[in-house]
């Protein structure tokens, strides 16, 4: 079983954090978006990008933009070495929490065919697969889930997030003491 690093932190992104964003882009991503992308998300109004650090270090980063009623995950992606340790779900989970503050009713994300990790995590948060986009991913031509998440300013959806939460946090004091 995975452990929870109790020293994590979930913060936003600033520009001082994009160098080492850039490190994990490059090892997770064969296509890895621009430096510059990073940096412009940081002034554009709809956009909500946090990073989790360990020891002051980036160990994953998410994001987002939140236009009208409608949260979009833009990305989110975990240092190798830090995988397994939750860091991922803190993060979507931080980022649903961002966008129903910004009044979000509904989110969506695109995640590869072949990722089942993700998609796990995803239908663990009320995500659900409503479509396919062939050939949506430019380096292999893979195909992309769209995933939707329903009214998340329903009681139901925001339950889901507290237990989610509660469970996250047992984990983590189970294996931090």
């Amino acid at each position: 079983m995975a452990t929870v690093l109790p020293q994590l932190a979930i913060e936003p992104m600033r520009a001082e954090d994009i160098p080492e964003i850039m490190r994990i882009e490059r090892m997770c991503f064969v296509t890895p978006w621009h430096e510059n992308a990073f940096y412009n998300e940081l002034h554009h109004q709809p956009a909500c990008y946090l990073v989790a650090k360990v020891n002051e270090r980036v160990a994953g980063y998410g994001g987002m933009w939140v236009i009208m009623d409608e949260a979009h995950i833009t990305t989110l992606a975990v240092h190798p070495d830090y995988r397994r340790h939750h860091i991922g779900e803190r993060l979507l989970l931080a980022l649903l929490e961002v966008a129903i503050a910004r009044r979000a009713r509904k989110a969506t994300l695109e995640v590869r065919i072949s990722n089942i990790a993700a998609q796990n995590l995803y239908t663990k948060y009320g995500f659900r697969t409503v479509a396919i986009r062939k050939g949506y991913y430019a380096d292999t031509r893979e195909d992309a889930l769209i995933m939707w998440a329903g009214d998340m300013q329903m009681p139901e959806y925001q339950q889901l997030l507290r237990t989610n939460r509660w469970n996250l946090l047992r984990v983590q004091q189970e294996h931090s003491g």
